[in-house]
């Protein structure tokens, strides 16, 4: 037996912002609301799909450290720059980690300052049973 990763919870100063990001991001929709928290996953699978589900779960506290994680996402329908475009678009900024400029991937920043970089590599999407 072995666990799989259901949901991942983040903590929001503004849940109902970085929902509507990743999941434009993500090609996700809304699926569910409790309380202060807005959970986004893939259309018509919802929780316990192939993916997991994002959960944006609004926080007071003071702003955050670092995280000691972040989110790779990889394009599936254009290339590299095309997909780095369209984040841009979306509201992401570009993030100084102290690349040298040589790297394959981009890091970039969510509306909330959370960092996330995007791969070079073109994977296909999930498909859904």
């Amino acid at each position: 037996m072995a666990c799989r990763i259901s949901e991942i919870v983040i903590e929001a100063r503004d849940p109902e912002l970085l929902a509507r990001f990743w999941a434009e991001v993500l090609g996700y929709v809304e699926i569910g609301r409790e309380g202060n928290a807005v959970e986004i996953g893939p259309p018509g699978t919802g929780f316990g799909g192939a993916e997991p589900t994002l959960v944006f779960d609004r926080t007071n506290s003071a702003p955050r450290v670092k995280l000691p994680l972040h989110i790779d996402v990889s394009p599936t329908d254009r290339d590299q720059e095309d997909e780095l475009a369209r984040l841009l678009a979306l509201g992401a900024r570009p993030a100084d980690v102290g690349q040298t400029g040589e790297e394959s991937w981009h890091v970039l920043m969510d509306p909330e300052g959370n960092e996330f970089c995007l791969l070079r590599t073109r994977i296909e999407p999930v498909r859904q049973p």
